[in-house]
């Protein structure tokens, strides 16, 4: 089966200064998709390469099976942008919008899929409004049915909550999922990395144009997050134990609180042992592990899968 997407050593630079280096990946067919990075990772430039608005530098796209270039009014089709920036025509209104909008593609207009997109998006009080005159949050949602509106094959939401109230960002990621389940593809970018988290089945992360880590969501959490054990202790410490040094422990509340980092590629028997033979009078403790935020932070910063 051919990948929903496919991007070989793509490379695009801007004024000899290189915004996307050598860059590959795939995704699946079927999948939920996270594409990450901080601010000027190189994530837009590669969306916009891929719906064909900038030009490759160098370097191959295919869309299920179809080379984005030679088969540009093919693959066109078969995706949905919803871009970043807020990109609306203020001469139509919402309705005259999503009557026509298909038509670009080529495609006949669907009027029950259209009256669908439009009631669950909730857009049906604002159809004879011009755009220039919706809100914020209301203009996302129109980008949103505008990308649907042909039934692509592949949706791409690059920040498609920014600037959008809790209600829409929640009722939005419910309706992303339903198409998912449908059949529909989605490459997601977004800076609410708990979102990330909770609807992608793999993520990559950019940093500087490059691709620095690309795995399974929960493996990469696993195996770049941080485990802490925080223990309460009935009488004060005064120095750590020798043996725990090799957790990197450290006492908070005058003593009576003990963290310690736990591996995360072993179990903590071991250490279970050590804390049951120094006698430290636990009275609590809890288990914490970092998310994906930390392990994003990691990677950005140091700018290299470690």
């Amino acid at each position: 089966m051919d990948k929903a997407l496919h991007i070989e050593n793509l490379s695009k630079s801007f004024a000899s200064v290189p915004a996307v280096k050598n860059l590959s990946f795939d995704i699946e067919q079927g999948e939920i998709f996270g594409l990450l990075g901080p601010n000027g990772a190189g994530k837009s430039t590669t969306i916009n390469m891929v719906s064909g608005i900038t030009r490759i530098d160098s370097g191959r796209i295919s869309a299920f099976g179809f080379d984005n270039r030679s088969h540009y009014r093919k693959t066109r089709r078969m995706l949905g942008v919803v871009h970043q920036e807020i990109v609306i025509d203020n001469f139509f209104t919402v309705a005259q919008a999503l009557n026509l909008h298909a038509g670009y593609y080529g495609v006949e207009d669907d009027p029950l899929w259209r009256q669908e997109l439009i009631d669950r998006l909730d857009l049906g009080p604002h159809l004879e409004k011009v755009m220039i005159k919706l809100s914020g949050g209301m203009k996302r949602r129109f980008m949103i049915a505008k990308a649907l509106i042909h039934r692509p094959r592949l949706l791409i939401l690059d920040e498609p909550t920014a600037g959008v109230d809790v209600e829409l960002r929640h009722s939005l990621w419910d309706f992303v999922r339903e198409i998912n389940r449908n059949g529909t593809t989605i490459l997601l970018t977004t800076h609410y990395l708990e979102e990330a988290e909770q609807m992608c089945d793999r993520i990559a992360i950019m940093n500087h144009g490059e691709l620095v880590a690309l795995e399974p969501t929960r493996d990469l959490v696993r195996r770049l997050s941080r485990r802490t054990l925080k223990l309460w202790l009935d009488s004060p410490l005064e120095s750590i134990p020798t043996e725990l040094e090799t957790y990197h422990p450290r006492l908070e509340g005058n003593g009576r609180q003990l963290i310690l980092c736990l591996p995360t590629d072993s179990g903590v028997s071991e250490l279970l042992h050590q804390l049951s033979s120094l006698h430290l009078g636990i009275k609590d403790f809890e288990t914490e592990q970092s998310g994906l935020e930390d392990v994003f932070l990691q990677l950005t910063r140091s700018g290299r899968n470690s």
